[in-house]
């Protein structure tokens, strides 16, 4: 089962919803981590430290930034991005199926775009 960690921007609703159907799910917060105000940057070092695949709502950003960890030869557990205009609903669905699903080691490197 992947372990999550969840950028600020993601909206907690969908935290929540995956909570209720994934009962043992494994997700962090950057707010738990005290990283709120962390740039990207810094919230991908933690995840790669951690094993955690960063969730975000940060379409403009994040992806830059992990491609750019990737192209220097850092560690980079995994980003999925969520479009803000999916309905929470599919969003969960989508991440129910990649967390339940797949291996940690699938997503080393990689940068998914939802809906799938």
């Amino acid at each position: 089962m992947l372990r999550l960690l969840i950028d600020q921007n993601l909206d907690q609703d969908i935290l929540r919803g995956l909570a209720r159907r994934i009962p043992d799910l494994d997700a962090v917060t950057a707010h738990e981590l005290g990283l709120s105000e962390a740039p990207d940057s810094e919230l991908l070092a933690r995840a790669a430290d951690d094993g955690r695949i960063i969730v975000t709502h940060d379409r403009k950003t994040m992806p830059d930034h992990a491609a750019e960890r990737i192209a220097a030869g850092k560690k980079m557990p995994g980003v999925l991005v969520v479009s803000k205009r999916l309905s929470i609903s599919q969003v969960i669905d989508d991440l129910e199926v990649l967390v339940t699903c797949s291996e940690e080691n699938e997503w080393e490197y990689v940068i998914k775009f939802l809906p799938l």
